[in-house]
């Protein structure tokens, strides 16, 4: 069952949220800032009305979610703070003297309450509503962009996963008895991952029998990430092989294992969409939708500002067709050319080249001229067969036994003529400077808040900490722009 809504329990105790919990303390001014009733009406069709034990209200559960953005907490760090921290607990709408949640209560949550409901764009459109309504949104431009996050597992064997969190553990702890080695268990010799569940339980055990350096916060906080990785390993087998994680680009050189979170942002810096996709999409493809999306949340857009991965041809005539301005500089590769009808192949603009499927990087670029007259020019991009041999997508793609795999882009020279003048002008070239602030906000997302590294499995896991981190600093930016008005 389901409570009607999150009340505050009357308690003579709750005064000393007035004394202690400053005006100016960010989880006061966003209580004050936001009526979280929409979560519990957008999230009830999600529980029993009529049967079972009463559930913890949704709107604390999604607060708790809130908690974990904003300071980079994990589920049993986050429960544990607010179990003494007053500014958490007056965030949560608990009394003074009101016990905390299970930590597993929140994984739950996330899992059983969270799935099927489009969060990502509620989140988002209830900060630009919250922002209109304050007034604090003046330009009709965005800025797109997406920044990537590393997969929670990366691209390793569950023995080297594990064995990684046990070992920090191990670290954590010599740094403060360098002789307590004598007292952690023998490593494992097999690659059993039994075995190392085995050990790493064990090393944890170890460590909890000695409460003078089991309650020391850093020691502490590595025994609370091993703990959640046993419990997602336990849940989840492939979990150490995150099976929706994909390779993406940074350069030609560079490389990452995870995903993308494409972005709108206007020009106060308030992201007023985002898509969450693997990291092998391509960025420019999601420059329609965001400008949709963005336009839903009532935000009204005249400019879309973005690098040269937005400036393929449909971009261009979808932005010409509703008098919006692109602001994207032309690639000589992308912006001349008409590639074959196959969406398994993308235009990687960092790199400079095609990746197939699979997030493999064509090895080698050849241009060549096709036709009876010579007159047809055309790009080559082969790909490494070897990598094509072992591909699980070379399924309709590879060959078996053939010795190349190749793409073709036919070029176009006179494809972008309108766009190549327009970029020339001082109106493009001032309107592009303004670019750097989702550089700016992309570093905010990670440094800040945790969105370098994903923390949980899978592309449903990525969406809910996508959710939650850009709600949280939306809300943040509002409050400093509404304090500088």
């Amino acid at each position: 069952m389901i409570s009607i809504q999150d009340e505050f329990n009357l308690s003579p105790l709750s005064v000393i949220y007035d004394l202690i919990v400053p005006k100016n303390n960010l989880l006061r001014q966003i209580n004050d800032l936001v009526d979280f009733s929409f979560v519990f009406d957008e999230l009830q069709s999600s529980y029993c009305h009529d049967n079972g034990r009463m559930a913890i209200c949704p709107i604390r559960m999604f607060k708790y979610l809130l908690l974990k953005s904003i300071y980079k907490l994990s589920d049993v760090d986050v429960v544990e703070r607010s179990q003494f921290d007053m500014s958490f607990k007056y965030f949560l709408n608990m009394t003074p003297e009101e016990d905390v949640i299970n930590p597993s209560s929140l994984t739950k949550f996330r899992r059983g309450r969270l799935k099927d409901n489009q969060l990502m764009d509620l989140l988002i459109s209830k900060t630009i509503e919250i922002a209109l309504e304050k007034d604090v949104i003046k330009s009709r431009s965005i800025i797109v962009d997406s920044t990537h996050t590393n997969a929670r597992y990366n691209h390793k064997t569950a023995n080297q996963f594990l064995q990684e969190k046990s070992k920090a553990v191990r670290k954590a702890v010599y740094q403060l008895n360098p002789d307590f080695k004598e007292k952690f268990p023998t490593k494992p010799c097999s690659s059993d991952v039994e075995e190392e569940l085995t050990y790493c339980r064990r090393v944890i055990e170890a460590v909890e029998q000695h409460s003078d350096y089991a309650d020391i916060p850093v020691v502490k906080e590595r025994l609370n990430v091993l703990k959640e990785t046993i419990e997602d390993f336990t849940i989840e087998l492939s979990y150490s092989n995150d099976k929706d994680a994909r390779f993406g680009h940074k350069t030609a050189d560079h490389s990452f294992f995870g995903y993308k979170t494409h972005i709108a942002m206007n020009e106060e810096r308030l992201i007023t969409a985002a898509i969450i996709t693997t990291g092998n999409k391509n960025d420019g493809k999601h420059l329609q939708e965001l400008v949709e999306k963005s336009k839903l949340t009532g935000v009204k857009v005249d400019t879309v500002i973005g690098d040269t991965a937005y400036s393929a041809k449909e971009n261009i005539a979808y932005t010409k067709e509703r008098q919006i301005e692109l602001v994207s500089k032309l690639h000589p590769i992308i912006s001349n050319g008409i590639r074959s009808n196959n969406e398994d192949f993308v235009f990687n603009k960092d790199a400079g080249t095609y990746s197939c499927k699979a997030g493999h990087l064509a090895k080698n670029i050849k241009r060549e001229i096709t036709g009876q007259n010579k007159r047809n020019p055309r790009t080559r991009y082969m790909f490494d067969v070897e990598k094509c041999k072992v591909c699980p997508f070379k399924k309709g793609c590879y060959k078996n036994g053939a010795k190349s795999k190749s793409f073709y882009v036919a070029q176009k020279s006179t494809e972008h003529q309108e766009q190549m003048v327009f970029q020339e002008s001082d109106q493009f070239k001032k309107m592009a400077r303004e670019r750097y602030k989702i550089e700016a906000k992309n570093s905010e997302l990670k440094q800040r808040h945790g969105y370098k590294k994903a923390i949980a499995s899978g592309l449903f896991g990525m969406q809910i900490q996508g959710a939650a981190t850009i709600f949280v600093v939306n809300l943040k930016r509002i409050i400093k722009l509404m304090n500088e008005k």
